[in-house]
């Protein structure tokens, strides 16, 4: 259920976050004034004391959110770095490929425009859901295993095969890096606990104070909330590399197979 917030529209979700926790300010704050503040006997040294409890807190809190924001974009251009690094292998693989002897160059290219296309269309919109189509281990070992069969009969033709056999490694292993990103990139539990059970303890904090003026208290709360609530937008949007409207597209994949991997035929 939980999971299903990443998949919600940016337009959506901003705006119910947001609007979430302006909602719990104003509400806290109105039961707070009625109910609590009449009960006691706030003083200006109180409330001295209350702003610098609050400052305390929202320093600790902000620079635990900094810090998981700043991760967690990080680990989204990660990410991106990978898909684009399994893409160019991919593509320098197919060249290698392209100076085989036939029949093994046609069988090798094929075989890997096949791969392409399976990324493309089919993994690609399981990683979306948070799932790992398993038939590209399948297509791959196909690949190793036409490769493998091949004896090169001259030198060139050995630091060809060499040269290939690296790039097909470096493509697994750039593939396994995709794959565990899509699956277990996210923060933990945890982690998500302490933005948003932080942020419900700073805004409450806020409510402390003996503003005379209703609106006034209410408004600066109201902000306060609005930019905790941006900050967690912001940090749900990258959470899930993959997933929702920021989700990474396999454009790197479809440009190799686009202007390198085009039959000649």
């Amino acid at each position: 259920m939980l999971e299903s917030i990443f998949d919600t529209p940016l337009a959506i979700a901003g705006p119910a976050i947001i609007g979430s926790l302006c909602a719990f300010a104003i509400g806290g704050l109105l039961l707070v004034r009625r109910t609590v503040l009449p009960r006691l006997r706030i003083r200006v040294e109180d409330s001295e004391f209350s702003g610098s409890m609050l400052q305390a807190v929202m320093v600790f809190y902000g620079l635990a959110v900094a810090l998981i924001a700043v991760s967690v974009f990080e680990t989204y251009s990660d990410v991106s770095a990978i898909i684009s690094r399994e893409a160019s292998e991919l593509g320098a693989l197919y060249r290698d490929a392209s100076s085989y002897p036939e029949p093994t160059r046609q069988q090798l290219q094929a075989e890997l425009r096949d791969y392409a296309q399976y990324v493309i269309h089919t993994a690609w919109p399981a990683q979306r859901t948070g799932k790992v189509a398993l038939r590209g281990v399948e297509m791959l070992n196909r690949f190793q295993a036409t490769m493998t069969r091949f004896e090169p009969a001259t030198e060139g033709q050995r630091a060809l095969h060499a040269e290939a056999l690296r790039a097909y490694n470096q493509l697994i292993e750039a593939r396994s890096l995709r794959i565990d990103s899509a699956v277990n990139t996210g923060l933990p539990g945890v982690l998500w606990v302490v933005v948003l059970v932080g942020a419900a303890i700073g805004l409450a904090a806020s409510f402390f104070f003996q503003v005379e003026d209703a609106r006034l208290h209410a408004l600066l709360v109201t902000l306060l909330a609005a930019f905790m609530g941006l900050v967690i937008f912001m940090i749900m949007a990258f959470d899930r590399p993959f997933r929702g409207d920021l989700g990474l597209e396999p454009q790197p994949y479809q440009e190799v197979f686009d202007v390198v991997m085009q039959d000649p035929r």
